[in-house]
């Protein structure tokens, strides 16, 4: 099954229920979210609408990130203590407070995405495996989306130590590991990029290549039109498919191997 959405919500939140079935939510990246604000968001959407959750910063980010000007943070955090999955008692309240905010949500998925600036030292290597060594799965995806001069072996190997499912984007590389997808399309050279029919037709043909469940996440800046072409074209698929297998014998339409 392919899960077609938006990261954040470009529109209004009922055209987003409306038209797609998953949103991964990101304002749970740049504060630590009163729970009951998402316990509200999860009553108004529809009960089988699906959320991810972008994990706070102060979890993966240090505090000279750029990101931080729309964070407030409590007064009683140290910065220096703040990212790279530092084993620090401000990371450990991030972790705790990320899985309440994915608890009020019912969150498939958790998205850890990294800076570049969190390379593959031995150090922020040490802290990685420590903190998800330590962190509470539950019935939860842990997604990492890892930036920077990481090779791909280096990816596959923590990958599959821990049980983590690798986030790419599709039109730049494949997944090393993980019991689902997880892409998250961030446009072709730019977030403005708008993608083409044929570029929507080349990832229908590559996300329908994995044999298990896949989350798509439209993140360029015409996310939703991108999102919403995406969908009529696998939607438009799947009604061709239906229409071809329900004539008699003989009458069946021929199929293409790529449909």
């Amino acid at each position: 099954m392919i899960h077609i959405g938006t990261c954040g919500f470009p529109k209004k939140r009922s055209a987003i229920f409306a038209l797609f079935d998953v949103v991964e939510v990101q304002q749970t990246f740049y504060n630590l979210v009163p729970l009951e604000t998402l316990l509200r968001l999860r009553r108004e959407a529809p009960e089988h609408f699906l959320f991810t959750l972008k994990a706070f910063q102060g979890i993966t980010h240090p505090a000279t990130s750029p990101t931080y000007r729309r964070t407030r943070l409590p007064q009683s955090f140290r910065p220096e203590n703040l990212g790279f999955f530092q084993k620090t008692e401000e990371v450990e309240a991030c972790a705790r407070h990320t899985l309440a905010m994915a608890e009020a949500l019912q969150a498939r998925v958790l998205l850890f995405q990294c800076p570049p600036s969190f390379t593959p030292s031995d150090e922020h290597v040490e802290n990685l495996v420590s903190f998800f060594e330590r962190f509470p799965r539950g019935e939860y995806f842990l997604a990492w989306e890892p930036r920077g001069p990481w090779k791909a072996e280096e990816i596959g190997a923590i990958c599959r130590d821990l049980d983590l499912v690798h986030v790419v984007d599709p039109f730049y590389a494949d997944p090393l590991w993980g019991e689902m997808c997880y892409f998250r399309l961030h446009g072709k050279g730019s977030y403005r990029y708008q993608y083409t029919d044929e570029d929507l037709l080349l990832l229908k043909k590559k996300l329908m290549g994995y044999d298990r469940e896949v989350f798509c996440l439209f993140n360029n800046v015409p996310m939703f039109e991108d999102a919403k072409r995406f969908k009529e074209i696998l939607v438009s698929l799947s009604q061709d498919s239906c229409e071809g297998f329900s004539k008699g014998p003989g009458e069946r339409k021929e199929q293409s191997r790529d449909a």
